[in-house]
């Protein structure tokens, strides 16, 4: 009844993708295709202007609709263009950039096309999954360009502004709000206005603070071979009009211009010029001494515990080796001592399964990833491709995943394999849902882009439901009917369990060594990880991949080594509960990183309002989660392989 029942389910979950991408646009309204990348213009030809969204710098997370501030969603004709050029020269003056033949012909403005006022503004645009996931929402605008066209200005609209929309325009202002456009995908941001005398502590001081807005955009075009290769937009303070008085009604005249200029950049690298935008922040430089200084701190330690680690267990080897059979059970103590107690499976099996099980699927899906984005398989500088590739990863990931645990579970000599199969289908999606659900509705609530909309998320559980799910049942059957179910343990487990000892000295408690793996390998990627973190809460773009590579697979040697290093000085004052700790201690960086999410919101950024918050400590939760899965497993399965040694080498009755 298993495959009727997920039949029907996965056929309803497609009827409802349907008709969500109906009622968002599919079937009732049309949606704009967006223009390809690498077009090849004629002079003349129409060049588009996409709008994305707007909101405050410093919460890169929290986004609203480009058209939720009274911007123009049409253009202003020939008529209105030529009345507003009239307004604004002073008399027996000439139109700009005209001669006075072309000034008897309204509408053309130097050597451009004739205004046709075709264009309507926040018609939406068709948008990839990655682009959703990121809380982009493209939308039409009415700027009119055309290629190779100089404009030295033109009239947008012009619009009297009511207490309504300058309240939300001076909002906006005072929170730092920019605004993002695209052309042929190449991203331009700008704020939308400014302000002077604000005191520091107390905000807007009445009759001294002004607050003001850029109505007038500049936009520059560069073009190589008849092809976009860059675009800049800038805003103008000779033209900003105050709108401090929000009670006082307002007439703006909101305008453009555009330059264009030949580009000797090429095409497919038109992306790397965003490294020296003004606008964003300073770019990252290839930080090698930081990298240098790890790799160097990585060598020293795991040189130092390799050392330590075989002289004190080729001590313990002849100890144990030269010792008669009479004298050994007189004098044996350590590590030996617990030689019939060391294999005795954990509590909770199904539990430590699965979530070994978990961590090496994400472990092999962000390897696969870091891989794919390092050979440009995976676009980085394409919006949420990173997001929309760990997504389609994890699914089809996921027999990896269900075949370990299983695997695992059925050499523990476990008997209820479904439930381990199901478990591990549901240990990171389940607190990931519920964390998304948590922010989505937030979100919601506030209006913003960030929420996902039906169609994505439904797009979404169905990946889950067709692909991830199916792999998971598929890989438990796998390693039921395939994977050697024998654990090949090298001693005989005892019918009971030897007393634990409880007086150890506190720098061998569990808290210290807890502190201890957690805080050295986190001392190895701390540099590192605050790029990641100014790139994932930030507007800067990461295109370093084979460092970030580095330092992970650096991460886990480290972590391995230290996990070792401690279950042997565990095994050595007789603790045989190691399967549980060596997990634990191993994942440990993953509360050192959320840990420094903290420090990173408080002291290194100026993110601030419950959206954001929401948003920033929810999903670092959530990796801090999968950090926890990846290390542990990684820690366990190193740790397995050392128990395994060191009995098999010594001679145990």
């Amino acid at each position: 009844m298993m495959f009727p029942t997920n039949f029907f389910l996965s056929t309803l979950l497609l009827l409802l993708l349907t008709c969500s991408t109906g009622v968002e646009g599919g079937f009732f309204k049309k949606k704009h295709r967006r223009t390809k990348a690498g077009t090849q213009y004629n002079n003349h030809d129409a060049v588009h202007v996409v709008v994305n969204k707007v909101g405050p710098f410093n919460n890169p997370t929290e986004t609203y609709r480009y058209y939720s501030l009274p911007f123009c969603r049409r253009h202003a004709d020939e008529s209105e263009h030529k009345a507003a050029i009239e307004e604004e020269l002073p008399p027996g003056a000439g139109m700009p950039g005209m001669d006075d033949e072309d000034a008897d012909v309204s509408g053309f403005v130097s050597s451009g096309r004739r205004i046709k006022a075709d264009r309507v503004g926040a018609e939406r645009h068709k948008h990839r999954i990655g682009e959703h996931l990121a809380g982009d929402r493209r939308e039409t605008s009415p700027y009119e360009l055309s290629f190779n066209d100089d404009i030295e200005w033109r009239l947008l609209c012009k619009t009297t502004l009511g207490s309504t929309e300058l309240t939300k325009l001076k909002e906006a202002i005072h929170n730092n709000y920019f605004f993002e456009m695209f052309v042929e995908n190449l991203p331009m941001w700008g704020y939308i206005g400014d302000f002077e005398n604000e005191d520091a502590i107390l905000g807007e001081v009445e009759g001294q603070s002004q607050t003001y807005l850029f109505p007038h955009l500049h936009f520059k075009v560069g073009t190589n071979k008849n092809q976009v290769v860059s675009v800049t937009v800038t805003t103008e303070r000779d033209r900003r009009v105050d709108i401090t008085n929000v009670h006082k009604p307002t007439t703006v005249t909101f305008s453009y211009s555009v330059e264009w200029f030949e580009d000797d950049l090429p095409w497919k690298l038109r992306m790397t010029r965003y490294a020296d935008s003004r606008f964003l922040p300073g770019s990252f430089e290839i930080h090698w001494l930081s990298i240098i200084n790890s790799f160097v701190l990585v060598l020293l330690l795991t040189a130092f515990l390799t050392i330590i680690l075989m002289r004190v267990l080729k001590n313990d080897f002849s100890r144990y080796l030269e010792l008669d059979d009479e004298t050994l059970e007189e004098e044996e103590s350590g590590w030996k001592l617990i030689h019939g107690d060391v294999f005795r499976f954990p509590e909770y099996p199904v539990l430590f399964c699965a979530s070994v099980g978990t961590g090496v699927q994400l472990m092999v899906a962000t390897f696969l990833l870091l891989f794919l984005a390092l050979t440009n398989l995976i676009s980085t500088t394409r919006r949420g491709s990173i997001l929309a590739g760990m997504v389609v990863l994890y699914c089809l990931t996921c027999f990896v995943g269900s075949f370990i645990s299983t695997r695992l579970y059925f050499q523990m000599n476990g008997k209820a394999w479904v439930r381990c199969v199901l478990f591990t289908a549901g240990l990171f999606p389940i607190p990931t849902a519920i964390v998304f659900m948590w922010v989505n509705t937030i979100a919601l609530a506030h209006g913003s882009t960030s929420a996902l909309p039906f169609a994505t998320i439904f797009t979404i559980v169905a990946l889950y439901s067709l692909i991830a799910f199916p792999l998971t049942v598929v890989g438990g059957i796998a390693a039921k009917n395939y994977a050697s179910h024998d654990f090949n343990a090298p001693t005989r487990t005892t019918k009971v369990a030897r007393e634990i000892p409880t007086e150890v000295p506190w720098y061998r408690s569990k808290f210290c060594q807890m502190i201890i793996s957690g805080f050295l390998p986190f001392s190895a990627i701390y540099i590192e990880l605050h790029y990641i973190f100014a790139s994932m809460w930030g507007h800067q773009i990461y295109t370093l991949f084979g460092i970030l590579l580095f330092a992970f697979i650096l991460l886990v040697i480290v972590t391995s080594f230290i996990s070792v290093a401690l279950l042997y000085f565990q095994l050595a004052r007789e603790d045989h509960r190691w399967w549980w700790t060596t997990f634990i201690n191993a994942g440990m960086t993953g509360f050192f990183i959320f840990g420094y999410s903290f420090v990173y919101y408080f002291h290194r950024s100026g993110m601030s309002g419950v959206l954001q918050s929401s948003f920033y400590f929810g999903y670092m939760a959530v990796v801090s989660f999968g950090f926890f899965l990846m290390l542990g497993s990684a820690g366990f399965h190193f740790s397995l392989l050392f128990v395994k040694h060191i009995y098999s080498r010594v001679k145990c009755d």
